[in-house]
């Protein structure tokens, strides 16, 4: 390969990679918040029968 398309690609590939690494942290964030809520939900069921 000449050393033109070397540069091209080492310039397009975080172009490429920093939206789908940003939407994947995103996803996984309100993953993270909705596990985070059902367990909460469910300690405060739990606790509302044993009272």
């Amino acid at each position: 390969m000449e050393w033109q398309i070397i540069i091209a690609i080492l310039i397009a590939i975080p172009i490429i990679i920093f939206p789908v690494a940003l939407i994947w942290y995103l996803n996984l964030g309100g993953i993270v918040t909705a596990v985070k809520e059902a367990r909460m939900k469910r300690t405060l069921r739990e606790k509302e029968g044993e009272i």
